[in-house]
């Protein structure tokens, strides 16, 4: 029964991996919260999720920090530049 269980939760988990793939950070996070949380007291898979989540949120800040700053450097001159050549008024 361990058995079945065991492979049935792997196939889970083997399943859900694409959709993964927009997870920035999990990767490291849960590979640094799985050691931390193995080294203080056997809770690994709880280090993990932590680990995961925590690195998660941090990266998309910083992803929103970088399109803001992105944004402000090249957003006004790209609308002054529309304004001007864009639009034919005769006046």
């Amino acid at each position: 029964m361990r058995q079945i269980t065991a492979c049935l939760a792997i196939c889970v988990c083997l399943a859900l991996l694409p959709a993964t793939g927009f997870a920035k950070g999990c990767l490291k996070g849960a590979a640094v919260g799985g050691i931390v949380g193995h080294v203080a007291g056997h809770h690994a898979v709880l280090g993990a999720t932590a680990g995961c989540v925590i690195e998660h949120h941090r990266e998309k800040v910083q992803e929103k920090a970088a399109r803001q700053n992105a944004q402000a450097q090249n957003g006004p001159a790209d609308n002054n530049t529309a304004r001007k050549g864009d639009r034919n008024d005769s006046k």
